[in-house]
């Protein structure tokens, strides 16, 4: 599409939609939200990008390859599962290296664990995995219509 008004619109909500995805993910912790979510977000930023501007301008901003981004977001989601099963005994079991116990009761440290981790992985996940159907169906798309204009 050759649309001024949507690609200069596109390259200005695509930071701040991003920016918005990972708000969602990090406050998916203690309310609505997570890495679901927040993937689903990223990816309609980077999908107005694709509508904007095409299918190789869009991987070109996505840097990765969609697939290569889902496939690192199940290597966290397995990690932060297995990493509770490793040192608990449960799988999916959350730890958290960084967080102590005081004396009094109370807790004290950076809230950074295994739940993160998993979360962080299904982020990657819905992320790689939407793009990469999105735009394998726009280059089928272009392709037949290729077909059918010669």
């Amino acid at each position: 599409m050759n649309s001024v008004i949507l690609s200069t619109t596109a390259r200005l909500l695509l930071p701040l939609i991003v920016i918005l995805a990972l708000f969602v993910f990090n406050r998916g912790h203690n309310e609505p939200g997570g890495g679901f979510i927040g993937g689903l977000l990223a990816a309609i930023a980077f999908t107005l990008v694709e509508k904007s501007a095409g299918v190789d301008y869009a991987r070109k901003v996505l840097y990765f390859r969609p697939l290569s981004i889902a496939a690192f977001g199940l290597g966290c989601t397995l990690v932060g599962g297995l990493w509770g099963g490793i040192k608990y005994g449960y799988f999916l079991k959350g730890v958290w290296p960084f967080i102590t116990k005081l004396a009094d009761g109370s807790k004290s440290g950076l809230p950074v664990g295994s739940i993160l981790l998993f979360d962080f992985g299904v982020f990657l996940v819905v992320l790689g995995g939407v793009l990469g159907i999105l735009f394998t169906l726009e280059e089928v798309v272009a392709s037949e219509t290729d077909l059918e204009d010669s």
